[in-house]
């Protein structure tokens, strides 16, 4: 076996030409989406009406494994990836552990996150599709800033929706998408029915994804020549964002290095999905066993206190029912909350999973989040977003675990992103001013009984 480098990069040539779809291994699919009409599957036909008629056929294939990406993705590609496995030695020697920890960097790219590979996958069908735009959500604004750079690639309008209490903490990130040529919207805005109604129903909010969802999906089948596009949560996200995960075991075989433990954060899957894909393929196929753990804020809790069941994926009711695991499309995070991962459900596929069994989750607070954001800072050089932090916290506290029994584990994690547009949540916690929120079972209890009825009708 070769000596094992400090950052291992793959070869042009070893980048991933094709994306993985893990769906098509699962012997118990995810469930299917439902038109929130007449609450059966819904079809292509259907979809295309919001999104592009190559994603939605993308979205409703559980059924083939392993999908082209086309040669303009991958030229595109070719500006950032493949992105390096990085061995953390600092982080191990300052935690005293044997634990080998490795992460996969996906912030060297102008957006600064994983974002960028599902968001050019999209533009580049919209254009394709001879559409004049696309509309999407943003919450901490990262898929926003992605979409902008992406659409810019490929001359499209871009109309961004961002959950007001981000796009008030974070104007830097705001500002990136317009210098791309995007217009940006704080949500729930005035401009749109949905916005209108959710504004009257909830005075004052500071808005969610799911509000987000719901003003840029009305504004995109309002507008003539306009699709919808998402940047998490959808199965056709997680299979862009499987160049992740299929990078980081090629990097991992390469050097004969067998992973313990795969963690991720997780708010609505994106990152993830992409990251545990083909890691969990092995699993499905019977040819290996990994510990992979979902990492989720304590605030937004829904793998770990959330309920699998039909939920609609927006707080305005204007898109599919999914069943996912869920808080509740009416349940809004915290002001307080600046760690990200704010959305109320979770993605199908990542749901299923975790319901068989096959991953577990986590829920921390954002203080200690934040320690550990901190404590990685300082020793391995780069300023990780507040979403990656998650996954570094529970990475962390399994390298410690090590350190007690002795175990040489290896523990390869997600670095979704940067964290230089957060400096406002860095700032709360720097100065002492950041306060752990955790939503009360009456909350959640209020919030579930809000879920459409769906298994009342058989389904």
């Amino acid at each position: 076996m070769s000596e094992i480098p400090y950052k291992i990069y793959l070869e042009e040539k070893e980048m991933p030409d094709k994306w993985y779809n893990v769906r098509a291994d699962m012997k118990k699919k995810p469930a299917p989406i439902l038109n929130p009409g007449t609450l059966q599957p819904v079809t292509k036909e259907e979809l295309s009406g919001i999104f592009c008629s190559e994603l939605a056929a993308q979205e409703l294939d559980d059924v083939t494994p392993y999908i082209d990406i086309p040669g303009e993705i991958l030229d595109f590609y070719r500006m950032y990836r493949p992105s390096p496995l990085v061995r953390a030695y600092f982080l191990e020697k300052k935690l005293g552990t044997p634990a080998h920890i490795y992460y996969k960097f996906e912030g060297n790219n102008t957006s600064g996150s994983h974002k960028l590979n599902s968001a050019i996958a999209q533009a580049y069908y919209a254009k394709k599709q001879g559409l004049k735009g696309v509309t999407t959500e943003t919450g901490a604004g990262q898929w926003g800033t992605a979409l902008s750079m992406a659409c810019a690639y490929f001359d499209l309008d871009c109309r961004v929706y961002m959950v007001k209490v981000s796009y008030e903490q974070k104007p830097f990130r705001r500002e990136v998408m317009r210098t791309y040529g995007a217009s940006v919207t704080p949500s729930p805005s005035m401009d749109t029915e949905v916005g209108r109604r959710i504004n009257a129903q909830f005075p004052g909010t500071t808005g969610s994804l799911g509000c987000a969802i719901s003003e840029a999906v009305e504004a995109a089948v309002k507008n003539e020549g306009y699709r919808y596009v998402l940047g998490s949560v959808l199965s056709q996200v997680l299979l862009h964002q499987s160049v992740i995960g299929l990078e980081t075991k090629a990097a991992l075989d390469k050097y004969g290095i067998n992973a313990d433990m795969i963690i991720g954060c997780a708010g609505g899957g994106s990152n993830l999905g992409g990251l545990i894909a083909p890691f969990v393929g092995e699993m499905l196929k019977g040819e290996n066993k990994y510990d992979i753990i979902a990492v989720e804020p304590a605030s937004c809790p829904s793998l770990t206190r959330g309920r699998y069941a039909y939920d609609f994926c927006d707080t305005g009711h204007v898109c599919p029912l999914a069943k996912m695991y869920t808080l509740g499309s009416e349940f809004i995070p915290s002001a307080n909350h600046a760690g990200g991962l704010r959305y109320h459900g979770m993605s199908s596929v990542v749901s299923e999973l975790y319901d068989q069994g096959l991953i577990t989750a986590r829920s921390v607070e954002q203080t200690a989040v934040f320690d550990a954001a901190e404590m990685f800072a300082r020793v391995e050089g780069i300023l990780p977003a507040p979403e990656s932090s998650h996954a570094i916290r529970v990475a962390i506290d399994e390298a410690l675990k090590c350190k007690e029994t002795g175990e040489e584990k290896t523990i390869v994690f997600g670095l979704t992103g940067t964290g230089y547009f957060d400096m406002v949540a860095y700032q709360k916690y720097n100065d002492h001013d950041m306060r752990d929120f955790i939503p009360t079972d009456e909350e959640l209890l209020s919030s579930f009984s809000k879920l459409p009825k769906i298994e009342r009708k058989g389904l």
